[in-house]
């Protein structure tokens, strides 16, 4: 087929070698543009602008889709049986959803209806969710509302950060894309039971407040590693915390945010799982590299009663 691709993070890449590998003629990649990165802001290509660009394929990068008249012309001018998006990052607007012979199929990471919105990968994780997946879905003009072609699903593990996870759902994806344009199945309306949202993140989601249960803390921080990251603060300091791993001690008194022994062990409120505090096993002060907790401890002592914020 002719195809357009549409998207920008990590996450789309392997979609995009899967279609090309396929036979799929690439008439045109959309991504974001090159956005001002690192500590000397120098601007950055994205994943698939760098993909796209390995395999020769012709790139476009506009900032804005929606009302660019122009754009919708040069579009629909492609002639695509299809477009493909995973994770473009902006909204497409009715001219170019319908542009294509066959419309725009989606890419998505969740097991839809569950998990519209941006941040589904991590969300699944800090809710506490089982498993997850990917759809492929048939694009409308609502948001991860469409109907859907082909689910797959996975296991979330008690080990898995949205690191690992991600990784395993941009594999299915890829699979899932190949197969939707093979097989040509039947679009299924979503069911209007079991709707939920993920948000746009910041990095302040990734403060942890200590009167939670322990599970709950873990969970946060396996779902917002690599980003948004989480953190607490010490003496007024940001301490990064890279992981973690739940303890049940039923013997300490302390209150939640104090540590209960001299190797990083941090009360936290209770819940079903038994576990009433948190194991610090990763952290990073500012300026320097994550570390151990065995290695952190050999430049700052924590004692026992040492309240974390």
């Amino acid at each position: 087929m002719r195809l357009i691709f549409m998207g920008t993070p990590d996450f789309a890449v392997p979609a995009l070698h899967a279609l090309m590998e396929a036979g799929h003629e690439i008439v045109a990649v959309y991504t974001q543009p090159p956005r001002p990165a690192g500590r000397g802001k120098a601007l950055r290509r994205s994943a698939v602008h760098e993909a796209a660009d390995a395999a020769g394929l012709t790139v476009r990068t506009p900032a804005r889709v929606k009302r660019d008249t122009a754009e919708h012309e040069a579009f629909a001018a492609l002639n695509a049986d299809a477009a493909i998006v995973a994770a473009y990052g902006l909204i497409l607007p009715k001219a170019m959803l319908d542009a294509p012979r066959l419309g725009c199929l989606n890419i998505h990471a969740s097991l839809l209806p569950r998990w519209r919105g941006a941040s589904p990968i991590q969300t699944a994780i800090v809710a506490g969710d089982t498993q997850s997946g990917v759809c492929i879905m048939q694009m409308d003009e609502g948001l991860d509302t469409g109907a859907v072609l082909l689910q797959g699903a996975t296991p979330i593990t008690a080990s898995d950060t949205a690191s690992t996870l991600h990784d395993r759902l941009s594999a299915i994806g890829g699979e899932l894309i190949v197969q939707a344009l093979t097989t040509t199945p039947k679009a299924t309306p979503q069911p209007a039971e079991g709707v939920s949202y993920a948000k746009i993140l910041t990095r302040d989601d990734g403060r942890l407040d200590w009167s939670r249960s322990a599970q709950e803390l873990d969970q946060q921080i396996r779902g917002f590693t690599p980003w948004p990251g989480t953190f607490t603060t010490l003496d007024g300091v940001t301490i990064k915390i890279g992981a973690a791993t739940p303890i049940a001690s039923s013997s300490h008194t302390a209150e939640s945010g104090c540590t209960i022994d001299d190797t990083l062990t941090i009360a936290c409120g209770n819940n079903a799982s038994g576990a009433t505090a948190l194991r610090i096993d990763r952290l990073q002060k500012p300026g320097r590299s994550m570390m151990s907790a065995a290695d952190f401890l050999r430049g700052q002592s924590i004692p026992k009663g040492t309240r974390f914020d």
